[in-house]
């Protein structure tokens, strides 16, 4: 933040109050204290108006998110809000960049908007688990209608300045809208404040609803922002901003606000380390062109990259064309490109290989075979020879050893880990793994590259799975223990997806295919390991031939892409619990979604004091993003402090006294509770 986060400069009888308080100027105590001390000056000059505007490339980005874990300070937003509202000397926002929560609010109280062609404007905060506080539900409403109000709000809608002029939310648009603010005709109309309430709308608010329920399903903050909006058309403003304002201090100390905010800053730390040096990558190698492959490429492509795919022959090779054109063709679908530059994109960027003969001189080449050591290995001892010497060597391996991988790579230094999540052009997250002898220039080429890519990197080290594939390897053990103890396969999808998980571990290995991970268990010789409670049941599945939905049937049977419960797998399922001389017990749904928590909980924990994770916050960003994590639960370590480590300690305990086998205790969990000190603290990781 500057000294002075809020300037107050004079031009004629204009006073232009700017807001600077980098890097997205929000509205912190002394950026509030400032614009009161501001506005009152200004109106003690003689302004004949006042431009209220940002420095930099926001006007407000939002309230200052870390504030609300403490008590409030005044003056408070809503006062600045009213204030504004309240002025005897006209306000005109000149929103120069992101205007946004309350910024959005400050902009609403004005006499009038002028926005810049490249602003947004939106009040997203029901993705922070909050809804507005300083009268957005309430003034947006008057001034758009209850339809378009609720829309923005309860789906935390960000819009571009022409849409907003559209809907009457700003006046102009236009590059300079500092200047025009200052000179423009005021719109003949009441202030937001004085306008009557807005005409009911009781379909759009129940249309709200349901797109709320589903997009945000158990999620509170989209239901009260409905709420709210509805009391606009009912309730005179300053009864409705008070009801406002109790709904977002009532929902700012809950946990769902804990969780999102904490989510919030981890993926704003993990995007920073793609802007601390490396090199930019300019041409790039994938080598596969298959599902995964095809869906790198296109994400490298799509940030501008040149991209050579590289195939086993010219038949493989047309193959990965055609999946590449599979893409495309999906993106004019969505509206996101035409035809003609889906074509002409496809033409300019990506080149088709058979071999590696004659491979362009790439920055970075990217593995995406399937998970064989021996086919690994051939493919880097190939690119070592095609390459240039300090082109960077990736592998995206889900499970396998990246340094046994390297071994024919001639400079280590130069090869990582890019483990990518399918479809790798959608999903955000990239685990960058920090093989043994990878250069700190290497690491740090790869984390620009997966910002340029808009991806969000999670650092970790080497172990079998990394961060993501480790835990969900565990949480699929402990699920298979429960089901030769009583339970069934269809009950704990449901107990999973209630308790939040976008889907049950049994519904996803029938979408991923259970060949994979049986192709694991077998890799690792798991039914053979010592200290090792294996439950043989999906092997048995596998056996028969049901490898998911591929094959139409899996742990579910398939009648089109209906799942059913499956008679065969429960008898399978019982069938094994008497081979184990196990008398099956019922389990509720409270105790699965315990279990199943708990376990992805320890193995985080184990996974943090190996030093494979280097802070909590990185082992919740790898579930939230890449397994169906609940966001608003905030990951499995920071809803293990937020219930209580106290408590998962002796949750464990109690596992590992009747089971010694799956459950030991985390030596971090144990330290964490006999000394008070949190996660963040013990791994030095900010807090």
């Amino acid at each position: 933040m500057t000294a002075d986060p809020v300037r107050l400069h004079h031009d004629g009888d204009v006073a232009v109050i700017t807001i600077d308080n980098p890097p997205v100027n929000v509205t912190s105590q002394p950026v509030r204290a400032g614009l009161m001390a501001a506005l009152d000056a200004a109106v003690r000059a003689g302004a004949a108006r006042i431009v209220l505007t940002g420095a930099g490339r926001a006007f407000v980005a939002g309230a200052d998110a870390r504030e609300f874990d403490a008590p409030p300070q005044p003056p408070h937003l809503p006062d600045v809000v009213a204030r504004i509202e309240a002025s005897p000397v006209p306000v005109v926002a000149a929103i120069n960049g992101a205007a946004l929560g309350g910024g959005l609010e400050l902009a609403l109280a004005c006499a009038a908007r002028v926005a810049a062609p490249a602003a947004t404007l939106g009040l997203p905060e029901v993705t922070l688990g909050v809804v507005p506080g300083a009268g957005g539900t309430q003034r947006l409403p008057r001034l758009i209608g209850v339809a378009q109000a609720v829309a923005m709000i309860a789906e935390g809608r960000v819009i571009k300045a022409d849409a907003a002029q559209a809907l009457g939310l700003v006046d102009a648009v236009c590059d300079d809208p500092l200047a025009h603010a200052a000179r423009m005709a005021l719109p003949d109309r009441p202030a937001t404040g004085a306008r009557p309430t807005p005409a009911a709308d009781d379909a759009a608010l129940d249309a709200a609803r349901a797109r709320a329920a589903k997009r945000s399903p158990r999620q509170i903050a989209p239901q009260r922002a409905v709420d709210l909006v509805a009391a606009s058309a009912r309730l005179p403003l300053d009864q409705g901003l008070a009801l406002e304002r109790a709904a977002f201090l009532d929902l700012k100390t809950g946990d769902q606000a804990a969780a999102l905010r904490h989510l919030f800053f981890a993926e704003r730390a993990a995007m920073a380390l793609g802007r601390q040096g490396g090199a930019p990558v300019e041409r790039a190698v994938v080598v596969g062109g298959g599902t995964m492959g095809a869906g790198i490429a296109y994400a490298l492509a799509q940030a501008g990259i040149q991209v050579a795919t590289v195939e086993t022959d010219a038949a493989a090779a047309e193959r990965a064309r055609g999946n590449l054109a599979r893409l495309y063709a999906d993106a004019v679908r969505r509206g996101k490109m035409t035809a003609g530059q889906a074509a002409a994109d496809q033409a300019a960027r990506h080149s088709l290989h058979s071999g590696y003969a004659d491979l362009p001189p790439a920055q970075i080449a990217i593995e995406a075979v399937p998970e064989d050591l021996t086919a690994k290995q051939q493919v880097f001892a190939a690119l070592d020879a095609a390459l240039p010497a300090d082109a960077i060597l990736a592998t995206n391996t889900s499970y396998l050893n990246p340094d046994a991988i390297a071994q024919p790579v001639r400079d280590p230094s130069r090869f990582l880990g890019l483990h990518f999540f399918s479809p790798a052009h959608v999903m955000k997250l990239v685990e960058v793994i920090r093989a043994r002898a990878t250069a700190p220039e290497t690491l740090a080429t790869a984390l620009r590259l997966t910002a340029r890519l808009g991806k969000i990197p999670v650092l970790a080290g080497v172990c079998d799975g990394f961060i993501g594939n480790r835990i969900l390897t565990r949480y699929r053990q402990i699920c298979d223990v429960m089901l030769i103890e009583g339970a069934l396969p269809a009950q704990v999808d449901a107990a999973m997806r209630g308790w939040g998980m976008a889907m049950g571990p049994y519904e996803v290995q029938d979408l991923s295919g259970l060949d994979i991970a049986y192709a694991n268990r077998k890799r690792l010789n798991w039914a053979s390991q010592p200290g090792v409670r294996y439950v043989p049941i999906a092997d048995r599945i596998v056996e028969t031939g049901r490898l998911g939905r591929k094959t139409g049937a899996g742990w579910y049977d398939y009648d089109g892409g209906t799942a059913t419960p499956s008679a065969m797998i429960d008898a399978i399922v019982t069938q094994a619990s008497a081979e184990a001389g196990i008398t099956r017990r019922a389990f509720s749904d409270e105790e699965i979604v315990a279990r199943a928590t708990t376990a992805m909980i320890a193995e985080g924990l184990q996974i943090l004091d190996e030093g494979i994770a280097t802070a909590p916050s990185d082992v919740d960003l790898v579930l939230v993003h890449g397994y169906g994590f609940p966001r608003w639960r905030g990951g499995p370590l920071h809803y293990a402090g937020r219930a209580g480590l106290t408590g998962v300690l002796a949750r464990i305990e109690g596992y590992a006294a009747a089971d010694p086998l799956s459950w030991q205790v985390p030596a971090i969990l144990r330290r964490a509770v006999e000394t008070g000190v949190g996660l963040d603290e013990l791994t030095g990781a900010p807090g």
